[in-house]
């Protein structure tokens, strides 16, 4: 991979990580603090956060899936002379599609939690 694109792999996967990180300690906030001030606003901050939660799990779904797919190809295209350059891209991509697949269930675990936050709160309404 040529260090150019590394590098612009790199700056992306970070930026996305601390996206989902804003995203997951937004999603615990609004699990853990009880509603203060307005009820409805704090349900529409909670519905918003959702919206924005299940729009990054579809994401970290097609980020999954097109990895595999990948993983897939390489694998297929296994030959002698570019054995070591495949092992390391399948190597890395293996790696990433677990990585994706551990946020993406992490982030789906705290949304129904949060989706249950939300729904009490429509409850007691």
């Amino acid at each position: 991979m040529p260090p150019a694109l590394r590098g612009r792999i790199i700056g992306v996967v970070t930026e996305r990580r601390r996206t989902d990180d804003v995203l997951l300690r937004e999603i615990t906030e609004l699990i853990a603090t009880a509603p203060s001030g307005e009820r409805a606003r704090f349900l529409a901050r909670i519905e918003h956060t959702l919206t924005a939660g299940y729009a990054r799990a579809l994401e970290l779904e097609a980020e999954r899936l097109r990895l595999e797919r990948r993983i897939t190809s390489v694998a297929a295209e296994l030959a002698a002379d570019e054995y070591e350059r495949r092992t390391a891209e399948l190597a890395s991509l293996a790696r990433r599609a677990s990585v994706a697949g551990a946020d993406l269930s992490e982030l789906r675990t705290l949304l129904a939690s949060l989706r249950d936050r939300a729904s009490e709160l429509r409850a007691v309404a």
